[in-house]
């Protein structure tokens, strides 16, 4: 009989995208083949606190719906029933580290923004000697840097909107300078975003210096570092997804139609319906910027040294039709219906094969890791 692979899946975390996430998972895990995959669940809380027995994504499903703090979850979830199962306090659910890494045979990190996407968690896992799926320490950490990011797009020559790097206590210390360097640096109007953090969470479109002040404010929220950008008029939002270790494959392109001024948290998960933002797959692109578009996506990928998967959004200018690449996402949201998913269904890659090729590459990725000689050996 073929062994079955253990499969961990990683979910929840410290972070914004908590809930993003737990679509995610329940979506992986649903679509994994049990004859192929023995699953295991391991969810992390809003505090950090790892969960491996019992039923992870239900509980964290039901805290995150019933809006609850971390702090009056234990209480809440004392004797209550999820499933059909008996919760038991926060301390008696948690697994200790053994016994979730070491029977594991890859992970599959599903988690969005800090504390996963970020190279934590693949620090952790490279340091128990973990298969992983998708990019490593450093990429992950580059990509989901934007000012680090931004920088490193400009030292290779790809363009990507005019931005200002802003610390979040010289900001709150004198907002009113750094309102007037900002207005004076780049115009209005801006984006301010949280440097970390993906999902659109704490990002606002700033027309004026009073909305401008509000923004800085809002995005200071979420990050100590805060990235202040050139707003694109009337921006085409264009996507493509990359799949492969060291010769990466791009997608279809695809296109977004807010549903709102921008692509904002609301437009991506709240609207529903005719409210909903609309996906067109594969855009309305000429060879050439398709050519273009892939061309950055790849260079991209390859100069933060990405491996697995990665979703590149860029900004087309709709007057000039000018590209810029405007960020990566080492962990993209990973349900049937997102776009980095349907990217690859409309490149003839269906949901559930698309895991499995990420699996594969996890474990060559590993294989290749395994080659490194880690003695000292003369060079003769």
């Amino acid at each position: 009989m073929k062994h079955k692979l253990r499969v961990g899946i990683f979910f929840g975390g410290r972070s914004g995208e908590h809930e993003v996430s737990l679509k995610s998972a329940r979506a992986i895990i649903n679509a994994l083949d049990p004859e192929k995959y023995d699953i295991f669940q391991i969810g992390i809380t809003k505090t950090g606190r790892w969960i491996g027995s019992g039923n992870p994504l239900a509980e964290l499903t039901h805290r995150a719906n019933a809006a609850l703090l971390d702090s009056s979850c234990k209480q809440y979830i004392h004797n209550k029933k999820i499933s059909g199962k008996t919760i038991k306090p926060d301390n008696s659910t948690l697994m200790p580290k053994d016994q979730i890494l070491e029977p594991l045979d890859v992970v599959i990190p599903v988690l969005h923004g800090p504390y996963g996407e970020d190279g934590t968690i693949q620090g952790m896992l490279e340091l128990a000697n973990i298969p992983y799926v998708g990019c490593g320490v450093l990429a992950s950490a580059l990509a989901m840097d934007k000012i680090a990011f931004k920088q490193l797009l400009t030292a290779h020559q790809i363009p990507t909107p005019d931005f200002l790097p802003v610390n979040r206590k010289q900001f709150l210390d004198n907002p009113e300078l750094w309102t007037d360097v900002i207005i004076q640096t780049l115009n209005l109007p801006v984006f301010c975003k949280p440097a970390n953090l993906g999902s659109s969470v704490g990002i606002t479109k700033c027309c004026d210096r009073k909305s401008l002040q509000n923004g800085l404010k809002y995005a200071a929220r979420y990050d100590r570092r805060i990235i202040v950008e050139k707003s694109i008029e009337n921006p085409r939002e264009i996507e493509m997804s990359i799949l492969g270790n060291d010769t990466p494959q791009v997608s279809v392109p695809g296109e977004i139609i807010p549903s709102r001024d921008f692509y904002d948290y609301e437009a991506k998960y709240i609207d529903v319906g005719e409210r909903a933002s609309k996906l067109i797959i594969p855009a309305k692109l000429n060879e050439d910027q398709v050519a273009e578009c892939s061309r950055y996506a790849i260079t991209a990928f390859k100069a933060i040294d990405g491996s697995g998967m990665s979703r590149v959004d860029f900004l087309m200018d709709s007057k000039t039709n000018k590209i810029f690449l405007n960020e990566i996402n080492t962990i993209p949201g990973f349900t049937a219906i997102s776009m980095y998913s349907k990217l690859w269904e409309a490149s003839g890659i269906p949901y559930k094969e698309l895991i499995d090729i990420l699996i594969q590459l996890a474990l060559e990725k590993f294989q290749d890791k395994q080659n490194n000689t880690i003695d000292y050996i003369p060079n003769s």
